[in-house]
């Protein structure tokens, strides 16, 4: 291990990659429902105020709509505001003010305004929440024209993703699977990035490829482990970028492997899997040698804790897919 190397979680991960953002531009600042004493409801925002003190570490009303149209104004001003949405579910009041106005302001301006807002959404299920607290509602804005739809699968990539996305001009939707908040892995505190847009071979293989993004890689990696036990040797996507979708790798590894299933934690009707079907049948449809299969959630409200291992696309239900696809 390096002396730039730490074994730390993807919240942690996520920390010291806005420290990094705070340390290097004083236009970046933080905002959001106590993040700022408190540290946020993971801690994933925590000791920055303390730090940075209560003007760039902001701890805002329970407001998620004023939130961010306050952030919009910071960008017009020149700031880069880095918004926290407590939880996944509590998005929507802010809908309007993200697809109407943060994702539209750069085309209606025929480019001249810039709006560089992060928005952090900690989504997806798995911690055993009440309702409303793990929805996966990226589709929603990957949908939308005009923002950046982005979620970390590891601690590596939560450090420099975090950092590309505070960067970038254009806003971004910054989804974190809260599941694996603490998940751990090596971290190179001296990365650099790779780009948002670009997807990461997880794991190599050449029977089939499996994508995913968010807490779902994981889910797949298990996938691929379990199936090489009995002789099938399954690639691994991490989409990394969900808007722009990175179809060019996505499509070079299909053209080897010949079958490809896509897993998500949301519901399986028009969600983000279909996308990438339609892009892979376009794109590869005389080097499948079966169609594209999805696995996700059920097209129904998120249940409660004590269901919620029956809603998500468990390694039992990734293996059956697989095996349905090698079927054919």
């Amino acid at each position: 291990m390096s002396p730039t190397t730490e074994r730390i979680t993807l919240a942690k991960a996520i920390n010291l990659g806005m420290r990094r953002a705070l340390e290097q531009d004083p236009k970046v600042m933080l905002m959001g429902e106590d993040i700022g004493k408190l540290g946020g409801v993971f801690r994933v925002t925590d000791g920055l105020q303390k730090d940075f003190g209560p003007d760039r570490v902001v701890d805002t009303p329970l407001a998620e709509s004023g939130i961010v149209g306050t952030a919009i104004g910071l960008a017009l001003r020149g700031y880069r505001p880095v918004c926290e949405i407590q939880f996944d579910g509590f998005i929507f009041p802010a809908f309007d003010q993200i697809t109407t106005q943060l994702a539209k302001m750069h085309y209606r301006s025929r480019g001249r305004l810039q709006l560089p807002v992060v928005i952090r959404v900690p989504f997806g299920g798995g911690i055993g929440a009440v309702e409303h607290h793990s929805e996966s509602p990226e589709v929603l804005f990957a949908h939308t024209a005009g923002l950046r739809v982005v979620s970390p699968a590891t601690p590596g990539d939560a450090f420099t993703m975090i950092q590309e996305a505070i960067a970038s001009p254009d806003p971004v939707l910054f989804f974190e699977p809260k599941g694996r908040y603490w998940d751990k892995a090596e971290v190179d505190l001296d990365a650099v990035g790779g780009g948002l847009d670009k997807a990461r071979v997880a794991r190599r293989g050449n029977d089939l490829t499996l994508v995913a993004h968010g807490p779902t890689v994981t889910t797949a990696l298990k996938a691929a482990e379990a199936a090489a036990a009995d002789g099938t040797s399954i690639e691994v996507i991490d989409l990394r970028s969900i808007s722009p979708l990175d179809t060019a790798t996505v499509a070079e590894s299909v053209r080897r492997t010949g079958r490809c299933v896509v897993v998500h934690e949301a519901p399986v009707l028009y969600g983000t899997g279909g996308e990438v079907a339609a892009r892979i049948t376009e794109e590869c449809f005389f080097h499948l040698e079966a169609p594209v299969l999805r696995v996700g959630g059920f097209h129904a409200p998120y249940p409660v804790a004590r269901l919620e291992h029956e809603y998500l696309p468990s390694l039992d239900r990734v293996l059956d897919a697989v095996d349905r696809t090698l079927a054919v």
